[in-house]
Parts: C-alpha cells; structure tokens; sequence
C-alpha cells in the first residue's frame, strides 16, 4: 500500500511542478483554461492543489513530525509550506508572473485545512493499528491456552 502513496504523492508532486514550469514560462495549458473558466478557479486551485500536496507529503512520511517549540507539526505539512513560500515569492522575479498575496493566502488555507485532515487520518490509522495489535494479541494469548 506504502508503494502506491508513494508513486501517487510523487507523481502528484511532478505534476505540480510540470504546472509551475509551464506558468513560469507562459506556455499554455487545458488547465489554466480550465481554472480560468471557474468563479474563483486560481483560488481554488492554489487550496486543492497544495492542499492535497499537503496531504501527499504527511502520507508519504508516514505522518512525521518535528517539534517547533514543544508543537509536534507534520513535516510535509513544514515542506510543503516552504515549498509555497518559495514558488510564490519567486513569482516576483519571474516576468510572465505576478506575486499575488491573495495566492498566498489560498495556499495557507488549504495547506491548514488538509493539515488537520492530516490528523484525522492519522489518529484513523493509529486506531486501526492499535486494534490489529490488540486481536492479534487477543489470539496469540488464546490460540496458546
């Protein structure tokens, strides 16, 4: 199961970054037609896209987090965020670009929210683990008697 998060978050990965190559460059794209047709769509890319980045990472780590101050915060969640921070400030200096705060704050967002779907997932599969252990010993301790 790992092996298949871990083609699609890398996969996923690429392909934001094949995105990011093509509006860093002005080419064109069925997506950014796409978004561009949809109230809001830049927006609402910028929430899913690294929303879900967000997401791919945590799993792709396998939930591991560092401490900021005694706060244990998902290192995908920390790589992902700088990895926004970067692309979006470097729009600045990209001609065909435009630095757009708003952007910004729709990364943020999505990065949070999908963050906390991040711990709901975890403490899922921590549960699900504790219980397989739990039956697994369960049997072991009754198969022996």
């Amino acid at each position: 199961m790992y092996k298949i998060i871990s083609t699609i978050s890398v996969s996923f990965f690429v392909f934001i970054g094949w995105i990011i190559y093509l509006a860093n460059t002005g080419q064109k794209s069925i997506f950014f037609d796409l978004v561009a047709r949809i109230p809001y769509g830049d927006k609402l890319g910028h929430f899913c896209l690294f929303g879900c980045l967000t997401l791919a990472a945590n799993l792709l780590l396998k939930f591991r987090r560092v401490n900021f101050n005694n706060v244990p915060i998902y290192t995908g969640t920390v790589l992902v965020f700088l990895f926004v921070l970067i692309e979006e400030l470097n729009q600045h200096f990209i001609p065909n670009r435009t630095l757009d705060g708003v952007d910004l704050i729709a990364d943020i967002i999505g990065i949070i929210l999908f963050n906390f779907l991040t711990i709901l997932l975890a403490n899922w599969v921590e549960k699900l683990t504790a219980d397989k252990h739990k039956n697994q010993h369960v049997n072991t301790t009754s198969s022996t008697k």
